[in-house]
């Protein structure tokens, strides 16, 4: 029986945010009025589409795409705790649930040796058309209504989970670490074994600590984290039990 670690990318494993650094590639590191302004809420995927076919029409290269991706900078500890739970393998299942992309989140693995760490990476699939421009899809459609229009972590969880268990892998608990308002919605759903880790500082603590203050009831324990290494220790903790 393993310990499911289920992590976010942006903010959380990289300290930034890989939708908003890719602008660092445009004309004067910044976009057009418009093209901001055509960002509708819940529609991220789709501006994000508008952002990287505006990039390739400017003529930015892969390479120079990949560059800038690449030199983001890994949230504080986090690069201790992936060696960690790679000595660790034994005993951690470890997956990503991302909004960011396939290509980034594959770019920052490979560049920094850490795609052996993670069992799966569930995030809107991209790709480089024959034009040489980046095109970026929905991971899935859903009905849930708490969610962004690409993705519900929440199904994408319970997803992996049921194929897990068919498969005869079952976890003691599972472990969600994240930063976001779109990780609100998993752990919620978290059973009374698992434990939250929201970044201290960030939308998900925020909304975490006022649901408690408004006693809406959530089964998990929550554990804030500022730095991979608190992370470590928790999970040392949990592993000596």
């Amino acid at each position: 029986m393993k310990i499911l670690l289920v992590f976010d990318f942006d903010n959380t494993i990289i300290n930034e945010n890989s939708d908003t650094w890719i602008v660092q590639c445009a004309p004067e590191k910044k976009l057009p009025i418009e093209l901001q302004d055509s960002y509708e809420k819940g529609f991220w995927t789709e501006f994000m589409g508008r952002v990287f076919k505006y990039l390739g029409d400017e003529g930015v290269s892969e390479d120079e795409m990949k560059r800038t991706v690449t030199s983001m900078p890994f949230t504080l500890g986090m690069v201790e705790l992936l060696n960690f739970i790679r000595k660790n393998k034994d005993k951690f299942d470890c997956i990503i649930i991302s909004d960011s992309n396939s290509v980034f989140i594959d770019w920052v693995l490979e560049a920094t040796g850490f795609h052996d760490v993670f069992d799966k990476v569930f995030t809107n699939p991209a790709a480089f058309d024959s034009n040489g421009h980046l095109t970026v899809e929905n991971y899935h459609a859903h009905s849930c209504n708490r969610c962004p229009k690409n993705l519900c972590k929440n199904a994408v969880l319970v997803e992996y989970i049921d194929k897990q268990s068919q498969q005869g892998v079952n976890y003691t608990r599972i472990v969600y670490i994240g930063d976001g308002g779109n990780d609100v919605c998993p752990v919620t759903f978290l059973k009374k074994s698992d434990i939250a880790m929201p970044r201290k500082g960030y939308t998900l603590q925020k909304t975490l600590s006022k649901m408690s203050q408004n006693l809406e009831p959530m089964e998990s324990s929550v554990v804030v984290w500022s730095s991979g290494v608190e992370i470590i220790s928790h999970l040392q903790f949990l592993i000596k039990e």
